[in-house]
Parts: C-alpha cells; structure tokens; sequence
C-alpha cells in the first residue's frame, strides 16, 4: 500500500480503489473531515479512517474506496472528530479496514440513510447549510497576492490556503460571505460577496483565479477595495463587521499607509497575513519597514498574522478563521459615520428670521446627511431655543436617514428672545441623559445668530464634563467670546463664524471633519 500523509485528501488519490497507509499522531484537531460514512473527497483520508473507527491515531492500513459526489454531507462528532458540513460535493469516498468482506457494504452505504456513525447512535440533525455558520458575521475581502513577487508555484500555494479558511468559515446565507481581489500592478475585483453563497461556489471560483503578475502595488489595492468592494449593491450587509484579509508575499512595492487610514475611515478591519517576511539581507529593499503595523486595524497583534512559508500552512487555517469570526475584536468597524449621537441646539429668536431659519435647517440637513443614521449606528436629535426650549425630536425618536431629514424639514420656526445657557443645561439633561451610558460618542451643534441673555460658560462647561464634545457656529451677530466660552478644546477647531447666514454651507464639510477628527482621537 501507498504511504500518505495526515493531509492527503481524498481527491488526491488518482485510483478508484487505493490501499494506502496513514502515519501514526496525526494531531485531530487539524483534520478536515466532510460527512458521515460517505466523505466528500475533499477530506482528509486519515482524518475520515479515524472518524469512521477504521483506525486509531496509531495510523495503519486503509481501503480507499472513490464514489460518486452527494447532495449533502452531515456533520458528526465520531471518535475526537467533529466531521464538518457540506453541500453538494462533485465525488466523495469510503473508508475500510483491508478486509474485502465489508467493501460491497460500504458501496451500497453510498445513500446517506445507510451510512451510521461508528458509535452506532443516530447522526446529529445536519446544520442549515444554505444558511452557513451563523455565529460568524463578516463580510470579508481576501486580497491576495496576485505579484512577481509570489510567482505563480507559490500563488496556486495561496489559493489552496484561502479555499481551505473559506471552507472553515461556514459561508452561507446568514454566516460570512466572502469575496476575492487580486493585488498586483491594478487589482482586479475577482469576485464579490454577492457572487456566491455557498462554500462550494466560492472553492471553485477560488480554484479558477488566474495569476496576474507585476509589481507588489498592495496600498493602492487595498485602498481600491476598501473604498469600492463594500457597497450595498456588491452585496454589503448592513450591521455586519467589514473586513479585508491582506496576504502578502514578502513586501508591498507601494506606499501602505494611506491606504490603511482610508480603509479605516471607511469602517473596515484590515488584517494582514505576511508570509516569508524579508530577510536581514532583504531589509535594505523595503521602503517602509513597519508596512504591517501602519495597515492593519489596530496595532495590538491581533490584526497580524505571519506564516513561515506558503508550504504545510493547514495548521494556520484555524487560528485566522477564529480570528475572523471574533465579533467583538473587531475594533474598526466603528467609525464616525456610524458611532455617534450629534444633537443640534438652533436658535429660534426673532433676530434670525424665517428665511434665514431655512437655511439653518439645511445646513442641519447636509451634516445629517454624512451620517449612517439606524437603530445601532448614528443618531441626531434636534432642539430650538428662545426663551423656552422645544425639543423637535430626540435621539430614539427616529432610526432612519429619511425619517430624520423629514423631521429637520418640518420644523417651525418659533421666535423670541435669546437664552442659549439655559438651552445648553436643557439638552445636556433631557436630549443626552437618557443615552450617557450608550456605545455612542456624543457631540453637540450649537447655532446662534446673537447674545445670549444669559451666561453660556457654566453650562457648556458641564455638558463638556459630562462627555459632549461642543462645537459652536455663530451668525452675524454672535460674539466670538461667546462662542469660544461654549465650545470644546481646542477652541479654534471647535468655533465656527460666518457673517451671514448662506455662509453656513461652506462649514458643512469642516464640521463633519471636525467630529470624525475627535471621535478617531477619543479611541486611540
């Protein structure tokens, strides 16, 4: 008989009846194994010999019998295995000890109902394969290597490695859905999340990439995928965690960190898996040494992986896999377009005026506008002052873009004096109270046109202690004292002055900027 490997599969057996023989301490926990009885050829033989009792981890001899592929593979836990999902597999095999009394009932054990597992219980009810492992919620990018750099031995390496942490993933309709881009000279989009489904698909498609060659240009890919992969049309899903794997080949040709900055502006959790890192004596030819650290998510280790070389890399499928499915980790994928409540105090006195209150009300509009407004991402709330205070709508009010911008544009314009401390004190109590302890960052807009009645500095300075971070965007009118007093430090970047009201439009962008600037600062 044939000697094999711990990972020979069962596809790479070339005769339809083979006796082959499996080393002994294959360590379990890294076997692939595909059904019950009936595996799918892509399974590990020794794996599926000791799933089905035909061995012990002490190796020994094994009949290897191909049989044609099944609809479906169920997952059973046999003999320290747990044997895996799959739907539909083009051919599958059987496992036997060397006798040939059992082969003609192995054969027959092809229809799944035959096939028990060893234990002699009955199999565990399959999992939902169509929906996919629903503990794991990503929607993942794999930017491969696709360079001179790897060459085209070593990128076919890759292609197995990517298909095999595919397959672990669980892809499916609630689990992740994955899609493919190739990093060269230009990266091309391969495929996208919403190509395919199913494990099974995505293999094939994996299997069928063409190595593109050219310089190592990772940055400018990167930034292409982060700024062009996850739209809703290409299959994006709401809520759920946005992440690029990197695989690199020795070194980027091109600059990686701007790329990084805008993949986490974008909200997407970059990891980068480095493989065959650059030598002492290659070090001279790497223009930024520290390419991994300036990439990824964050610089805490979690977000690097590093293998050795592309060969024996099954041992490294798992550990990424569970990397990927950890939820929590995955510190990018809040941003500021998706993580903060900004409330907007208006000043409603008779100084400003129902034409200009328009205005007002579309500048409140187009800095809502920047914001992923929803039930778990942003929130706007609204207040208008006089005397009195009026709050237009609160926080939990509405939880949608267009529900908002309506709100805003159904606003009436109230009229009276000016008594912007109070207002402040109001808002801080009523508008940010019931959310202080929420995920959120808390930001606050204030637009006046004039001086206020009463003092503004004691109030602004409260709602600052209590986590508001303060800008102030003063018209006409409005003292700059005032509104220096009421904004947050630095108070030049906070402050905001225009002499008449169509000068607002020009601040929307710098306000928006303004709030991602602080809320990037409040997590580092």
């Amino acid at each position: 008989s044939t000697a094999i490997t711990c990972f020979t599969r069962g596809l790479d057996l070339k005769k339809e009846t083979e006796e082959v023989l499996c080393p002994a301490n294959c360590p379990l926990w890294q076997f692939y194994v595909f059904g019950d009885g009936v595996y799918a050829s892509l399974s590990s033989v020794c794996g599926a010999a000791i799933h089905r009792g035909v061995i012990t981890n002490a190796g020994g001899p094994v009949k290897v019998q191909t049989l044609p592929g099944q609809e479906s593979y169920p997952a059973v836990n046999a003999n320290g295995i747990q044997s895996q999902v799959l739907t539909r597999w083009a051919s599958s095999f059987s496992v036997t000890r060397r006798s040939t009394k059992n082969v003609a009932l192995e054969v027959v054990g092809r229809s799944v109902s035959t096939a028990r597992p060893s234990t002699g219980k009955r199999p565990k009810k399959p999992l939902d394969k169509k929906a996919g492992n629903k503990d794991c919620k990503a929607d993942i990018a794999f930017l491969v290597d696709g360079s001179y750099n790897i060459g085209q031995r070593r990128f076919n390496l890759q292609k197995n490695f990517v298909g095999k942490v595919a397959v672990m993933l669980g892809i499916g309709t609630e689990g992740p859905h994955i899609g493919v881009v190739q990093a060269s000279e230009h990266p091309k989009i391969e495929f996208y999340l919403k190509n395919f489904t199913a494990a099974k698909e995505v293999l094939f498609a994996i299997k069928e990439l063409g190595f593109r060659g050219g310089n190592s240009n990772t940055g400018k890919a990167l930034k292409h995928t982060a700024q062009k992969f996850f739209s809703l049309e290409n299959g994006a899903r709401k809520g759920i965690p946005k992440i690029i794997v990197v695989f690199l080949d020795g070194w980027p040709s091109d600059d990686i960190e701007e790329a990084g900055i805008v993949a986490r502006e974008f909200g997407v959790n970059v990891f980068i898996v480095s493989v065959a890192k650059p030598t002492a004596e290659e070090l001279g030819m790497v223009q930024d040494i520290g390419f991994v650290d300036k990439a990824v998510c964050r610089n805490n280790g979690f977000f690097s992986y590093n293998m050795p070389s592309w060969f024996g890399t099954t041992k490294y499928v798992k550990p990424l896999v569970q990397k990927l499915c950890s939820h929590e980790q995955m510190l990018c994928s809040k941003t500021c377009y998706n993580s903060v409540n900004i409330a907007f105090l208006v000043d409603g006195s008779s100084s400003v005026g129902d034409s200009n209150f328009r205005l007002v009300l579309e500048f409140i509009s187009n800095v809502a506008k920047a914001f992923e407004i929803s039930d778990i991402g942003s929130k706007i709330a609204t207040v208008q002052f006089t005397y009195d205070q009026r709050t237009e709508f609160s926080f939990t009010d509405y939880t949608t873009k267009e529900k908002v911008l309506s709100a805003i544009r159904s606003i009436r314009y109230m009229s009276g004096g000016t008594a912007t401390g109070d207002a402040i004190s109001f808002t801080t109590r009523n508008v940010f109270g019931p959310v202080k302890d929420g995920p959120n960052k808390n930001f606050l807009v204030i637009l006046t046109d004039g001086q206020s009645y009463d003092d503004v500095r004691g109030p602004a300075a409260a709602a600052q202690k209590a986590g508001i971070t303060v800008f102030s965007v003063g018209v006409a009118w409005a003292p700059l004292d005032d509104l220096k007093d009421m904004a947050s430090e630095p108070r030049d970047s906070h402050t905001f002055f225009t002499r008449e009201f169509t000068g607002l439009e020009q601040m929307i962008p710098d306000i928006i900027r303004g709030i991602c600037k602080d809320f990037l600062d409040s997590k580092q």
